[in-house]
């Protein structure tokens, strides 16, 4: 008999959504049992890299509007944003920025004390509302605190979720592997929510931790839930080389410029209004036309980049606002960004697609809602403005949080509980993986997946290129390579990496798959064989469901409220 936990929420995945969550759930439902189920120690979840902003309308006295933020994200997203959800973000953010300052965020400043606000890429007003170049870790600092004052919140560090478990009408429970134990879980609990953040390490140019792989999206797929909208991944302008770590947009908006080799601040042949703070999609483009037409330096490694340039910002600022950059470019490129021009790259850095919801964050399954980065509930469309993510997991996290203890207070744990769907999943993950014999190496093979992902499906594509990349990562599949060499039961990352690989292919070939048959491009999708957006054929969301022979793709509409749809210029 597998052992068996009980609560009466589960959320999966202790970043800014999963924390939030957390605390909404608890403050909705205080006699309820809470379970955050991480992976990773709380701490160490992916939301502590996020280091320029979150975006709020904190200043409508100065100039700034809600519509001017939701126009911004609706455009940003290239007309493909669900504007009603677009709509509750910006509604919904600036009391949050006010909530977390009374739990204790230390918000850099402006001199007269009021909170303080940067220019990010796409935004009309300064409304990235900052902590120095580290938000994520302080938000998470915040939020992980709060969290310790509600006795309902128990939080299981380091065990890695395998499954969901469901009647196919609602949600039961969970199977789960605790890691320090290697002990195989049962977890029955009478809602869910997703948070796992991105599939982003893919790629292997990567901003991402090396433990954002989609775990959480593929049970979520292989439990019959789309994933939705999964062939925009955004590639943030500046990854610094040769590691890929993000430099931040804040770079940019504290008056940083991009040269070529040139020595010409090249976006302005781009976004002449925008300049350096055009959105991410149009920077990276911008960024890889210049490489391809010549004008691009050399890394050291052999790698073509540019060159992000703050010694006029002065060092004074960048130790002031940008500590955490000086660090790292010194750090892991020997270069103090005061003295000389950093080497960068656009780098992989955020999912737009992800488990299909609807604006309150509810999956197609009863009982069960995603938040954050794991979510896809529009709010981004084809291409996320910067500082949206960590606004996106604080509403949501809020807003699933409360409607998931409220479910969670009038359900009730059932009685019929399929354990069969238990034992399937034992065998699946232990027969089928632990005990696996094979001659090819598993850690080779992931790097050959994440550089397929890397050649095939970055920045520029073709058709050509993503039905090659398609049938490379399918013959990569077919090797024997699941398999475990370490045999310990205690904290073996051998068998988990070896899952997450697992999980890598399904949710890569759903990416190639959504790339190839969209044939547009619009926002991060730039498909160089059709250079024109279509809003005649794709202004539609795309669903792929899970079948053992390949995704099922669907359509789904966009929810267009009040902005049509207009050519995209900065």
């Amino acid at each position: 008999m597998v052992d068996s936990l009980e609560y009466d929420l589960i959320i999966v995945g202790s970043g800014l959504a999963g924390l939030r969550a957390a605390i909404e759930a608890a403050k909705t439902g205080p006699s309820l049992k809470i379970g955050v189920v991480s992976k990773v120690q709380v701490m160490r979840s992916h939301s502590v890299s996020a280091e320029g902003g979150t975006a709020a309308v904190l200043f409508e006295e100065e100039g700034d509007t809600i519509e001017s933020h939701i126009y911004d994200t609706v455009k940003g997203s290239d007309f493909l944003a669900d504007q009603d959800v677009a709509e509750r973000l910006c509604k919904e953010m600036p009391r949050e920025v006010y909530q977390l300052e009374h739990w204790g965020m230390p918000w850099s400043r402006r001199k007269d004390g009021r909170i303080g606000q940067r220019n990010f890429g796409g935004y009309s007003f300064p409304r990235a509302t900052y902590a120095s170049d580290k938000v994520g870790f302080f938000e998470m600092q915040t939020l992980y605190d709060t969290c310790q004052k509600f006795d309902n919140i128990e939080f299981l560090n380091e065990w890695f979720v395998t499954s969901i478990i469901h009647d196919g009408q609602q949600f039961l429970g969970v199977t789960a592997i605790e890691l320090s134990s290697g002990t195989f879980y049962t977890i029955k609990a009478k809602a869910l929510i997703i948070s796992t953040g991105g599939a982003g390490r893919i790629y292997s140019f990567s901003t991402y931790a090396l433990s954002s792989t989609p775990d959480g999206l593929d049970m979520a797929y292989r439990a019959g839930l789309a994933l939705k909208d999964m062939e925009f991944v955004q590639f943030h302008p500046t990854g610094i080389l040769p590691s890929g770590i993000l430099i931040t947009e804040g770079a940019r908006g504290e008056g940083g410029y991009l040269i070529n080799k040139d020595g010409e601040r090249f976006m302005k042949r781009y976004a002449p209004s925008k300049m350096e703070l055009a959105p991410r999609d149009i920077v990276s483009r911008a960024i890889m036309t210049e490489i391809r037409e010549g004008r691009g330096f050399q890394h050291e490694t052999g790698v073509d980049c540019m060159k992000l340039d703050l010694r006029h910002v002065g060092d004074a600022v960048i130790r002031e606002k940008l500590g955490a950059i000086r660090e790292i470019s010194i750090k892991f490129s020997g270069i103090d960004p005061a003295q000389e021009p950093m080497d960068i790259r656009p780098v992989c850095h955020y999912m737009m697609g992800g488990i299909h919801t609807n604006i309150d964050g509810a999956t197609e399954l009863k009982g069960v809602w995603a938040a954050g980065e794991a979510a896809c509930n529009s709010v981004h469309g084809a291409n996320r403005l910067g500082a949206n993510s960590t606004s996106e997991c604080i509403v949501w996290g809020k807003i699933t949080g409360e409607l998931a203890a409220k479910y969670a207070m009038n359900a009730k744990h059932s009685s019929q509980f399929p354990y069969h769907l238990v034992t399937l999943e034992e065998k699946r993950i232990y027969d089928g993986i632990f005990r696996g014999q094979g001659e090819y190496n598993p850690y080779e093979v992931r790097q050959e997946l994440t550089d397929i992902m890397n050649e095939k499906a970055y920045v520029f594509r073709t058709e050509s290129e993503l039905v090659e990349g398609l049938k490379k990562l399918q013959d990569l599949r077919a090797r024997t390579w699941k398999h475990v060499d370490d045999k310990a039961k205690e904290y073996n990352t051998n068998f988990t990496n070896v899952m997450e690989l697992d999980s890598m292919f399904r949710v890569a070939e759903v990416v190639l798959i959504g790339a190839i048959n969209r044939k547009e491009s619009r926002g991060s999708h730039a498909r160089l064989d059709y250079p024109q957006r279509d809003d005649a054929n794709f202004l539609h969301h795309t669903l792929a469901y899970y079948d053992p022979k390949g995704p099922i793709m669907k359509k789904h509409p966009v929810t267009i409220t009040r902005y049509q749809p207009v050519e995209r210029k900065y």
